[in-house]
């Protein structure tokens, strides 16, 4: 893993929702935010907007899903006011069908011109709306994810690239004997195909795939282009990659793939006592009667934390066997490990604000030195970074910590081709 990496580090930062923040200096209705954030993020050459989905509304406020907006929808509204960032789109593939997401994704990818990325996860909320009262267990779930994968993926190899010419006129003609079909038959899935859609700019849109229980890393390990994981540490860090890679090969990847992306959860100050204000602020605001539930949640959610005493560690006897956790198991066990350090009900609930991700706060040289760390170790290839949108945090994000990331080396100073995949300097496709 070790680092004489050339390839530089990718960067992600959420796209925009079209509901104004609350915090917002300027509130703007309807797209303009998104659009002004998308805009604000390809002028700094970041290589690719995310987004996420959580399919219910949540009263509780736990999961943060109430009021999001669906993915492609936005992303194909933001494709026609940028030009070279990527588009990352989270899709279910447990309430979804591949034959309609290999057309969406498709389709995105023909409009934003060879931009278009999706993010499979396999939900851990939302069954109650799509006919169920019950989750399936992750073993079921990922079992399918991998089905869907695998049908999107022959739906795209499939047809020629000269399906479509185009006429003398400016139109285009197909020729619909070299679209062609896949007559998949698996356990979830029975797709004849062809695709509808002509071969899209990348032939395959990029694939992430976002999981990190033991059915998730083995997904991501034999599909997944680049794999989104939440790693607290670095030793957690070097601790999954080696495990990813591991499988990977097993598979008979040799290509380094999956990319490994962290979200990067931060609190950027001037100096280390603006850092500590920022950050004795930020804890000052935590709701702990909510951040009970909260904690609750990151451990699985099956657990009454309300008469716990904030300064005394979690008992043992409250912590849940991870293997009976049906929703975010890999959430589960970060949270189970940090109790079983010793950390009081008050810290595990600090951590829960971040919900298992990496988080730092410090200046932008001292963030910078702890992402560097994990680049040269080769743990993290791509990251998504927060502050923007964020008006305390914006300016330090973009006028502190990417310049400082640049004059390191560590970000490319421009975009490299015309293609999200081309910008995340992914191998040559090699299609099943």
């Amino acid at each position: 893993m070790a680092g004489n990496n050339r390839r530089r580090l990718k960067t992600l930062v959420g796209a925009g929702s079209y509901l104004y923040a609350a915090n917002d200096s300027r509130p703007l209705p309807g797209i303009k935010r998104a659009v002004e954030l998308a805009r604000k993020a390809e002028a700094q050459k970041i290589t690719g907007l995310f987004t996420a989905d959580l399919l219910q509304a949540d009263p509780a406020g736990l999961a943060g899903s109430t009021g999001s907006q669906d993915p492609l929808i936005t992303l194909a509204a933001l494709s026609q006011v940028t030009e070279h960032i990527g588009l990352v789109a989270t899709v279910s593939t447990t309430y979804q069908h591949p034959y309609n997401l290999a057309r969406l994704v498709a389709t995105l990818d023909h409009v934003s011109g060879g931009r278009a990325a999706w993010n499979a996860v396999t939900s851990s909320v939302g069954e109650e709306n799509f006919g169920g009262t019950n989750l399936p267990d992750p073993s079921q779930r990922y079992a399918r994810a991998a089905e869907f994968i695998a049908v999107l993926n022959a739906l795209f190899d499939a047809n020629d690239s000269s399906a479509v010419q185009r006429t003398a006129s400016g139109g285009t003609k197909i020729d619909p004997l070299k679209l062609h079909p896949v007559n998949f038959h698996g356990d979830f899935f029975r797709v004849q195909g062809p695709l509808n859609v002509p071969v899209p700019p990348q032939r395959r849109p990029v694939q992430f795939q976002a999981g990190q229980s033991e059915e998730g890393v083995s997904v991501g390990a034999r599909y997944a282009e680049v794999i989104y994981t939440s790693q607290p540490t670095f030793e957690d860090a070097v601790a999954f990659v080696e495990q990813l890679h591991q499988r990977a090969r097993a598979y008979g990847r040799h290509d380094n793939l999956p990319f490994v992306m962290n979200s990067f959860h931060s609190v950027i100050g001037e100096s280390d006592a603006d850092v500590a204000r920022r950050l004795r602020e930020k804890h000052e605001r935590i709701d702990y009667q909510q951040g009970r539930l909260k904690l609750a949640d990151m451990l699985g959610g099956e657990i009454d934390l309300s008469e716990v005493p904030l300064d005394q560690p979690l008992p043992a006897s409250l912590l849940p066997d991870v293997a009976q956790v049906n929703r975010r198991r890999g959430r589960a066990e970060i949270f189970k490990r940090f109790a079983q350090q010793g950390l009081t009900v008050r810290e595990l609930i600090i951590q829960a604000q971040e919900t298992g991700h990496w988080f730092n706060a410090g200046t932008p040289e001292q963030l910078a030195d702890a992402i560097e760390k994990r680049y040269h170790a080769g743990v993290l290839d791509v990251i998504s970074l927060h502050g923007l949108g964020q008006p305390d945090q914006e300016d330090l994000l973009l006028n502190g910590l990417l310049p400082e990331l640049r004059k390191r080396h560590l970000l490319d100073e421009d975009y490299l081709g015309d293609t999200f995949r081309e910008n995340l300097e992914l191998p040559p496709l090699t299609l099943s």
